[in-house]
């Protein structure tokens, strides 16, 4: 009796202090802590901490005691204190929204802090549903419901096209929302409608929805509009030349586009259903021209093409291979028809020539093939024959000369012929050499040691025919010495001879004159018999000089 006398002593003594309101946000579903005091530190005197709402109390904690719980209605489980003083509220729901009060009692004094609790729920998803089946440009269509559920607040809803959000202006985008109560949780189920005028750009346009941070799935319709215009294009694979096949395809710009077209084909009509292609095969020079596309119920609505079948022709004579003899003539023909500019190349045995190849005296060095190439654009003809030069060997050049070591003669023959002249010596030698056979040309050495003075002949021949020719060749010895000396001893005797002819000249012009005067002939048989005198005497000059060998 006297503890219960002191106690109302004091609580009559104690000042009531009322703080303001704070607000607490809390998840629904999980526990939330509401702080007392704002989660303010203890006082040092405290006495008692209880905590209550407007339906009674929920807890109390003296100090130094635990905690006590009083609730006996659907807080009884639920409530608990936290070493800081702070409500702990399991499981929340909607129903915990309500405004609870941390009593504190310290010395003389008594707190109230009020909190406001305020439950939120996220949406549980974003969906869009009742979609249309297509969109028709410029008419007003109802896209689709977008719906929202158990949410706290109710959720808001935005529609998107391509990620910006669409804003309603009564005309071409028309947006109506409306909020659903669910009567045993208490959270929102929203659901918005969109009204759309769809445009031409609209054909992959992707629409979605979202509350929150929440989005549903993009989702995209087919927008129908009327062909406005055609297009033809020409297909083809590589350039359009004779052999090849070009395919015309027809492109409309409705959705859905066509299914069915006239193509025009040089003035022919043909129908193709299902289908916007018409491939025209093996193509000619004949099938270049203009080229259309209609769609069927509107022959108006066309588009055409100028279609270019390119060509090359091109003949050369003569072709294959060709023989012909050395210092004739050859013609050569080069016939071309195209339908664009031409380049045209020469090679000779793949080597590139500066200009066309031209025939009027044949030799041995214009043998080999002959190739022309004939270009235009991408189009490429080819063209060539084979020239052989042939003749007879004939030999152009014999030579000797002295070797290294002044023992040795060197023999030389130069000749010219097709087919390969093959060639022989009318002596053996030591060593033969034989430079390769170019443009017709072969050169022969034979290397010999000489004992007596010789003539040497070379022969050249082939299939058509041969030729000779011959080559003194003196001893080393008479090189040397004896060729002096014959020199020599030739000169000398030549000026004998001269002296001895001039000499006996002289004799019988006197004694011709003496007779003359005797038997009184004419002075005309003199002169004549004078003139036969000197013709032999010529001929014996000429004859010694035959003789000279150097």
């Amino acid at each position: 009796m006297h503890f219960s006398g002191c106690l109302c002593a004091l609580l009559v003594a104690l000042v009531y202090q009322v703080s303001g309101m704070d607000t607490v946000i809390g998840l629904y579903g999980e526990t939330i802590e509401v702080p007392c005091n704002n989660g303010a530190p203890k006082p040092k005197d405290l006495f008692m901490t209880k905590w209550k709402y407007d339906d009674g109390d929920l807890l109390t904690q003296l100090k130094d005691q635990d905690v006590s719980v009083i609730a006996t209605d659907k807080y009884k489980d639920r409530v608990s204190m936290a070493e800081n003083s702070s409500l702990l509220i399991a499981a929340a729901t909607l129903k915990d929204e309500k405004t609870f009060t941390c009593m504190v009692v310290a010395g003389a004094d008594i707190s109230e802090y009020p909190v406001k609790l305020l439950i939120h729920k996220a949406p549980t998803g974003v969906e869009i549903t009742a979609l249309a089946t297509e969109l028709e440009i410029g008419k007003p269509t109802q896209l689709g419901q977008c719906s929202t559920s158990d949410a706290n607040p109710a959720a808001s809803i935005t529609w998107f096209k391509n990620k910006k959000p669409l804003v309603a202006d009564g005309k071409g985008i028309i947006i109506s929302s409306k909020v659903k109560v669910d009567e045993v949780t208490g959270l929102t189920t929203t659901s918005s409608i969109l009204q759309y005028t769809a445009e031409k750009g609209d054909t992959a346009a992707l629409f979605t929805c979202g509350a929150l941070n929440t989005l549903s799935s993009p989702v995209s319709f087919s927008v129908t509009y009327p062909t406005e215009r055609i297009s033809l294009h020409v297909i083809s694979k590589g350039p359009l030349m004779e052999g090849a096949n070009v395919t015309l395809k027809c492109k409309a710009d409705g959705n859905p586009p066509p299914t069915s077209f006239n193509f025009h084909i040089l003035g022919k009509v043909v129908k193709v259903e299902n289908s916007d292609s018409y491939t025209v095969t093996d193509v000619t020079r004949e099938s270049t021209g203009e080229y259309k596309c209609s769609i069927i119920d509107n022959a108006k609505m066309e588009d055409s093409k100028n279609i270019t079948i390119n060509y090359l022709d091109m003949s050369l004579s003569p072709s294959g291979k060709v023989m012909k003899s050395f210092g004739e003539g050859l013609a050569l023909t080069l016939q071309t028809h195209a339908s664009g500019e031409l380049k045209v190349s020469w090679t000779k045995d793949n080597g590139k020539l500066d200009s066309r190849p031209t025939f009027d005296k044949l030799t041995y060095s214009d043998s080999g093939k002959y190739e022309v190439v004939v270009t235009m654009g991408p189009l490429i003809k080819k063209a060539s024959f084979e020239l052989v030069v042939e003749g007879v060997p004939v030999i152009r050049r014999v030579a000797k000369r002295r070797g290294e070591d002044g023992q040795h003669k060197v023999l030389t023959c130069e000749a010219e012929g097709s087919p390969k002249p093959t060639v022989a010596w009318s002596v053996n030698g030591t060593s033969a050499d034989e430079s390769p056979y170019v443009n017709g040309k072969i050169t022969h050495k034979l290397t010999i040691v000489p004992t007596v003075n010789l003539t040497v002949v070379c022969t050249v021949s082939n299939e058509l025919g041969q030729d000779t020719r011959t080559i003194n060749v003196s001893t080393y010895s008479s090189d040397e010495g004896d060729t002096t000396k014959l020199v020599v001893g030739v000169i000398v005797g030549l000026l004998l001879a001269t002296v001895v002819v001039g000499l006996a000249y002289w004799l019988y012009m006197k004694k011709s004159k003496q007779g003359s005067w005797k038997t009184g002939e004419k002075e005309d048989g003199s002169t004549e018999e004078s003139k036969k005198l000197e013709e032999k005497i010529e001929e014996k000059l000429e004859e010694n000089s035959q003789k000279v060998e150097v």
